[in-house]
């Protein structure tokens, strides 16, 4: 099957698992208070409000893929809590929540089984956003992802200033390890990688979300660089409801 008719497949199943979920998000973000735009300097940390019917959050919970061996993604497939994380790396809050809040939330639940965390490209700042997005999926596919994540997040970038240009990009790919850097400039402009970042942005923009750093939690949004405490608390609560749902 062509890469082509995969994302188009994989666009279908998104528009039936967005459309249930799209309504429940967007509200609750709505209720928050939180205004559009490319970052989330101002936003809120979203709380579950009324209980939303069980279609509607089987919706969300569609919306991790749970894919083993997926390059994008850390924690065991079948973690009780998927925390889908939108991302721009270009998006100083971004960064931020990859430098002090993630390497917490791995130490704390992902190695100890309970979450499974799942990256979405969501290039929201122009052309150097959608370089490096695509750079990122590149990565993946030689199994660098995470280590070119934790190279370009290591230190604050200035945004839209040539700092995500394809020689910068390779320049962090080889210090992230990618093995076959012909292979990685490939990979960053091929048709796979654009159908791959536009189905991450479809899915995001289906939900409703304009900013980043933008989260699912199970069926919990948290929007922008929270401290510690709105992520665990998001956590625990998505933990105890998938285990009371499996018993």
């Amino acid at each position: 099957m062509s890469s082509s008719l995969r994302a188009r497949r994989r666009r279908l199943v998104l528009i039936t698992a967005v459309s249930g979920a799209a309504a429940v998000l967007a509200s609750t973000i709505a209720l928050t208070g939180t205004s559009g735009g490319p970052s989330a300097e101002k936003a809120p940390a979203a709380s579950s409000s009324a209980s939303v019917p069980d279609e509607r959050e089987a919706s969300l919970l569609a919306l991790a893929r749970r894919e083993a061996g997926d390059p994008l993604a850390k924690g065991k497939a079948d973690a009780p809590v998927v925390m889908i994380v939108y991302s721009d790396f270009q998006c100083p809050f971004c960064g931020k929540f990859a430098r002090e809040t993630e390497p917490e939330l791995v130490r704390e639940y992902v190695d100890k089984g309970v979450l499974r965390i799942e990256w979405r490209n969501f290039p929201v700042f122009g052309d150097e956003s959608e370089r490096a997005a695509r750079a990122a999926w590149a990565a993946g596919q030689q199994g660098r992802f995470w280590q070119f994540h934790d190279v370009v997040f290591g230190k604050p970038r200035e945004r839209n200033q040539g700092q995500f240009s394809a020689v910068r990009l390779r320049d962090m790919a080889r210090e992230a390890g990618v093995a076959d850097l012909d292979r990685f400039s490939t990979d960053m402009e091929s048709e796979a990688a654009g159908e791959a970042v536009n189905t991450d942005q479809e899915e995001g923009y289906g939900l409703g979300v304009s900013s980043t750093p933008a989260f699912l939690v199970n069926t919990t949004p948290v929007l922008g660089a929270q401290p510690l405490t709105a992520f665990t608390v998001a956590v625990e609560k998505a933990a105890e409801e998938a285990g009371a749902a499996a018993r």
